[in-house]
C-alpha cells in the first residue's frame, strides 16, 4: 500500500481523488455483486473500503474499525488453535 501511496502522492489533488473513488467504488460494487454470485465478495468490500480510505475520512475510519475486528479474530483464532494442540 505504501508504494501505491507514494505513486498517487505525484498525481494532482483532483486527479488522485477521482482515481481513487472510482477505484475503490468499482471494488466495493464487484464486492457487492460477489456477495450474491460466486465470488470472494466480502475480500473484494474490504479492499474497495482500503483503496478509499487512502483519500476519503469515512472510509478511513471504516477500514481502521475492520483492522481492529480483524486483529481481535485472528488473536482468537490463535487462542483456540494453541488450546487445540494442547
Amino acid at each position: 500500500m505504501d508504494k501505491l501511496k507514494a505513486w498517487l502522492s505525484r498525481l494532482p489533488k483532483p486527479v488522485r481523488w477521482i482515481s481513487v473513488t472510482v477505484v475503490g467504488t468499482v471494488f466495493l460494487i464487484l464486492g457487492l455483486i460477489m456477495l450474491v454470485t460466486p465470488g470472494p465478495g466480502i475480500l473484494f468490500l474490504f479492499l474497495g473500503i482500503s483503496v478509499l480510505a487512502l483519500e476519503i475520512e469515512w472510509a478511513r475510519e471504516l477500514h481502521k474499525q475492520g483492522m481492529q475486528g480483524l486483529e481481535k479474530l485472528l488473536a482468537k483464532v490463535k487462542e483456540r488453535l494453541r488450546r487445540i494442540k494442547q
